[in-house]
């Protein structure tokens, strides 16, 4: 069997996409394993089909690079809005389902601005803040980010039972303002990724607990840079935007 499949980035977290409206294509969690390996496959941190949906205009299923199913991925849901464009899908307004809910997306040029769950339940532990963005996620504010082993360091926080039983994305940030130097071990890749998109959401959350005059955020990650705004009402931060390139690398077929 040969599927025609995109590749695209969103500031460097890359993804292979696949357009499964037919729902012909069904793959196992060792064949997705095996084409985000970077030496054996295409390489990705992710895999996405894109899947149709009665009451919006797609479905977004995502898997880590290790074959399972995982949470929302806020850059692989920047990329899959511009791979429906890609496709046909076209729209100035997009409306899809993820993991975590519904979601709104629009298109300018090569960004997506693609809008968020709504977060609550912020926890503080010692040195490190714990919140769902979609995917729950450790955030660790630090004096010198380049200084920071992250894949040892984020490997002992990514298994902390303080986290829950799966364990979470752990970020370490620097801020300066309204800028945010970011690095991120994501799980399901388990090791650290040139960007996360609700890695970033969660870093500009808590940076906002410092400096609350301040609603929108610049993430400057190893792989390129996001923007991330939203509103905070009492206790919930809502109408929450990620923002950032989301770049098709190359198309091509993989037989399997």
């Amino acid at each position: 069997m040969t599927i025609p499949f995109s590749k695209y980035h969103g500031a460097g977290n890359d993804f292979i996409l696949i357009d499964n409206r037919k729902n012909n294509i069904q793959l196992s969690t060792d064949k997705i394993e095996k084409l985000c390996n970077r030496r054996f496959g295409v390489g990705a941190d992710g895999l996405m089909l894109l899947e149709t949906n009665e009451s919006k205009d797609f479905k977004m299923l995502y898997f880590n690079s290790d074959g399972k199913e995982g949470s929302m991925c806020g850059n692989g849901g920047r990329c899959i809005v511009a791979f429906a464009k890609e496709i046909g899908v076209s729209k100035k307004h997009y409306f899809f389902d993820a993991i975590d809910g519904p979601h709104e997306a629009f298109l300018i040029e090569n960004e997506v601005n693609l809008k968020m769950s709504t977060i609550k339940n912020i926890k503080k532990f010692d040195n490190e803040w714990f919140l769902d963005t979609g995917s729950p996620h450790v955030v660790k504010v630090v004096n010198d980010i380049n200084s920071i082993k992250v894949d040892s360091e984020g490997k002992k926080l990514r298994f902390d039972a303080r986290f829950g039983e799966n364990g979470a994305n752990v970020n370490f940030i620097e801020i300066n303002n309204s800028e945010i130097e970011i690095r991120t071990y994501e799980r399901g890749v388990e090791e650290e990724t040139l960007a996360c998109g609700t890695g970033a959401v969660a870093s500009a959350i808590i940076a906002h607990q410092n400096s609350p005059e301040i609603s929108t955020y610049f993430l400057n990650a190893l792989g390129g840079n996001l923007e991330v705004s939203f509103e905070k009402l009492q206790d919930l931060y809502t109408n929450v935007w990620l923002k950032g390139p989301a770049i098709k690398v190359f198309e091509g077929k993989i037989s399997l």
